[in-house]
């Protein structure tokens, strides 16, 4: 039986691309599709037939969470590795002195904190039937308090900060299981995340998302430290 990966955001960009790349490593791919209108993911299970799964999955819907947990447990019975990809970027503040968008900045914890924590929780029995038991999520360097340097961007940060503390309670709490719990900053990808593509970023997201497997594969063990770049780099929390 092929070891499993849970992707969600796996429409395009960064989760398109670590789709490919478990699939690539002979991983059998549940994809979570937000957005029916994007067609890769399709092209992918052209390619690859019965080792892609697309699942529709809103990150924000307890029942969507709820039933992708179920296919995979009813099609699998276990999982070996999730990453919680799905995020977004919502950010119209510019600064103190101008006008905080709030309800943004609520739907920014939304999907950023509450998202990954829905579907880590609903996944959690299945990681422990597994054999790898890696819980991957993608934060990023803005949520470091030691290297903030931002002076805007201030929902986002705080969502991904929040998401890291999310990760740290969670790894105290998984040890005595055996799951490892990582936090990755994925680099400047270029994606999707600011609604269109941004080429003006400086990695594409196949190479990020080839560092990114290539770490996980690695099995870091439990004591490791856990928020790190997609080269393996330690990040300061």
């Amino acid at each position: 039986m092929k070891k499993t990966a849970y992707i969600t955001g796996a429409d395009r960009g960064l989760g398109l691309a670590l789709t490919k790349v478990f699939l690539q490593k002979d991983y059998k791919v549940f994809a979570g599709r937000y957005m029916q209108e994007w067609l890769e993911l399709d092209e992918l299970k052209n390619e690859f037939g019965d080792d892609l799964d697309i699942i529709t999955l809103d990150v924000n819907d307890q029942q969507s969470v709820d039933a992708a947990a179920n296919y995979i447990k009813d099609t699998s019975g276990q999982l070996d590795i999730l990453v919680n990809n799905a995020a977004i970027y919502k950010d119209r503040s510019e600064d103190i002195f101008g006008e905080f968008h709030y309800d943004d900045m609520r739907k920014l914890f939304e999907t950023n904190v509450f998202g990954p924590l829905r579907v880590s929780k609903s996944v959690i029995p299945l990681l422990m039937k597994g054999k790898d038991k890696m819980l991957a999520n993608i934060s990023s360097e803005a949520a470091s308090l030691a290297d903030s340097w931002r002076k805007k961007e201030y929902g986002y940060s705080m969502s991904k900060t929040a998401l890291n503390m999310q990760l740290t309670i969670m790894q105290n709490q998984l040890e005595e299981h055996d799951i490892k719990v990582l936090a990755f900053h994925p680099g400047y990808v270029r994606t999707y995340i600011f609604g269109e593509f941004n080429p003006d970023a400086t990695i594409d997201a196949i190479e990020s998302a080839s560092g990114i497997v290539e770490q996980i594969l690695k099995f870091p063990s439990i004591d490791e430290h856990m928020y790190i770049d997609y080269q393996g780099n330690k990040m300061n929390w």
